[in-house]
Order: C-alpha cells, then sequence, then structure tokens
C-alpha cells in the first residue's frame, strides 16, 4: 500500500511538472518570456521615523557566498566596490542627512565601499544609474569616512543590509553584512 501511494505521488509530481513545462512553453511560443530568478536579486532597506515618515532608503543587490572566500577574494582588499551585485547600490535622503560631520541635501547618492581587513572606508558619490564600480571616479566622491569592520555571531550567505535607529532615536545606523562580517555607518538628520 505505502508503495503504491508512493509510486502515485511521484506520478502526480512528474506530471505536474509535466505540466508547468508545458504552460512555460506555450507562453515562449507566444513571444512572453520572463526572465529566471537573478542570482544576487535587488532588495531594498527603508528607515521610518515615528511619524511613519520614510527618512532614508538603500537598493542593492544581495550577491551570495556559495562556499567561496568572500572578502579579501571575491570582494578584494583595497578597492572600491560597488557594495553589492549588479548596478551600484543607491542609497536615497529623503530629508537631509549628516554623516561624518558633512550635510547631504534629500536626493540620491551612490554608495560605494573599499573593504579592509579592519576597516571599510564608506564613498557617498554624486554618480548615478552606473554598473558596479566600473565608472566610478573619486572626482565625484561627496565624502568618505572609515568604520571599523565587526565580526558576526552567524555567516550571512547573501549580502544584507539593514537600518536601525542609533544615537537614542535621533540618528540611523546603515548595518551591511556578509559572509562573518559587518560595518555600522553611522547617519543623523541635519539640524
Amino acid at each position: 500500500m505505502k508503495r503504491l501511494l508512493l509510486t502515485t505521488l511521484c506520478l502526480l509530481g512528474f506530471l505536474g511538472f509535466q505540466d508547468l513545462q508545458a504552460q512555460e512553453q506555450e507562453q515562449s511560443k507566444k513571444g512572453i518570456n520572463f526572465p529566471k530568478m537573478d542570482t544576487s536579486p535587488m532588495d531594498m532597506v527603508a528607515y521610518r521615523n515615528d511619524n511613519n515618515e520614510i527618512l532614508m532608503r538603500v537598493i542593492y543587490s544581495r550577491p551570495q557566498k556559495r562556499d567561496r572566500e568572500v572578502f579579501g577574494k571575491l570582494v578584494p582588499y583595497g578597492e572600491v566596490w560597488r557594495t553589492g551585485a549588479n548596478e551600484t547600490t543607491e542609497i536615497a535622503f529623503y530629508k537631509d542627512m549628516e554623516i561624518g560631520g558633512k550635510t547631504f541635501d534629500a536626493g540620491t547618492y551612490a554608495l560605494y565601499t573599499i573593504p579592509n581587513e579592519k576597516e571599510w572606508t564608506i564613498i557617498l558619490n554624486k554618480s548615478q544609474h552606473t554598473w558596479g564600480a566600473y565608472e566610478y571616479t573619486d572626482e565625484k566622491d561627496m565624502v568618505r569616512i572609515k568604520v571599523p569592520v565587526r565580526n558576526l555571531d552567524h555567516p550571512l550567505e547573501n549580502f544584507s543590509m539593514t537600518l536601525e535607529p542609533a544615537n537614542k532615536d535621533k540618528g540611523i545606523n546603515l548595518l551591511m553584512g556578509w559572509d562573518n562580517k559587518y560595518v555600522k555607518v553611522p547617519f543623523s538628520p541635519a539640524g
């Protein structure tokens, strides 16, 4: 009886898979070709204040570790990194913000980093809508600050970001982590 049930389930699964393949082929014949999931999917984090107003947002792509050595190999030390995968990471401020003693007008900026073993250089740059760090030029840098590298308790398979309140809810920390490392970047509303 168990064998008959298992055989029936396997047959139904196979037929269901065949049906999905047939549906995909039919869509393809109609000229509709949806792309497969990106191996480094795009993601977004946003921070809202107590009034539910959005203060900042980061759009980035999330590469996977996939049994590779990340920092120092996949992401070389001492080189400008797009801070993720695919398009350069974008950071948008919806109110004037401050980082490293410099005030930024509300707007969208490129977020580059230069990872090193003990600290990262965080770069806000005027560039927009660029792919990778191929078009990066320090002539468009608005600010550079250094932040220490910290250890994670558990490794992250995908490059990840989050935003958290800081300085008794008057500031915002951007946390960026991958593998067994992360950095914390402090921002605060200007004024």
